[in-house]
């Protein structure tokens, strides 16, 4: 079981928790069965795509031995790549299921929703051409963790789509775009010997850095369009930030603990500000 716990990777949760608390709480109008539903439901997707990831970037060569981040148990001989991949399929159909009242809701947007981020949670790793593997790991985080997951959570409660969703999707996003680079600044070297193309390995770790504080800022003034409250995790940012410009290798495991701890701040902080 502790092996399951670790592979579905705990701490990177907020990638998935923080959106649908954003999109509900925007909406003002709660239905709980549908909340419920949309959260478990984006949770059991992240899961599963940080279990295709752990198999198959064992697979494809890119988590070694020499590997800085937190243990990838396929890697470590803890479970079989097979079982893992079984496991993210389980997850999926679970996630399917949550699906279903969010479908009989809302209709063919939800169900378009749920199918594109299963689909692309494969496809992240998976498949013949691999989002991650090609520079397109930012775009997959900023529309699915970003823009999908808070306006999809939103529109369900509301049954239209405003702008206010949009940018909040944008600020949601933009955070889980800057968790992304901290993991692929670290992942550097590793990336290079394995060819996964991440926008980082492409353009160098100068670019890396700077991508991870425009990501930063922009989340800050995008929030600031809707409500104030989420300033008050400022300090946390600029605390990151500067851990960002100097942290090589292993240290920046640190940064990604500051990084995900300003993301849940972010959203809270960003909930209640949709209530004062």
């Amino acid at each position: 079981m502790n092996s399951w716990i670790l592979a579905a990777r705990p701490k990177t949760l907020s990638a998935s928790v923080v959106p649908v608390l954003v999109g509900t709480a925007l909406a003002h109008s709660v239905h709980w069965t549908i909340f419920f539903c949309a959260l478990f439901g984006a949770l059991l997707i992240q899961i599963g795509t940080n279990l295709i990831n752990d198999a198959l970037d064992f697979k494809r060569g890119a988590d070694t031995a020499e590997r800085l981040g937190p243990l990838r148990v396929t890697q470590a001989g803890l479970l079989s790549a097979n079982a893992v991949l079984y496991g993210a399929y389980f997850c999926f159909f679970l996630a399917a299921l949550c699906g279903i009242p969010l479908v009989v809701r809302a209709g063919w947007p939800l169900l378009a929703i749920g199918l594109a981020s299963i689909i692309a949670a494969y496809a992240y790793t998976g498949g013949p051409y691999p989002l991650a593997y090609h520079g397109l790991g930012e775009f997959f985080v900023l529309l699915f963790f970003g823009f999908i997951a808070v306006g999809g959570s939103y529109y369900v409660q509301r049954l239209q789509l405003d702008w206010e969703a949009l940018v909040a999707g944008f600020a949601v996003g933009c955070l889980a775009v800057a968790l992304l680079a901290i993991n692929n600044l670290r992942d550097i070297e590793n990336d290079r010997a394995s060819n996964k193309k991440t926008l980082t390995v492409r353009w160098g770790e100068r670019f890396g850095r700077i991508e991870i504080a425009l990501c930063v800022v922009m989340a800050f003034i995008s929030a600031v369009l809707l409500t104030w409250v989420p300033l008050i995790a400022l300090p946390l940012a600029i605390v990151l930030l500067r851990f960002v410009r100097s942290a090589k290798g292993a240290e920046l495991n640190r940064c990604l603990a500051l990084a995900g701890a300003l993301q849940w701040a972010f959203g809270i902080l960003f909930v209640i500000g949709c209530f004062v």
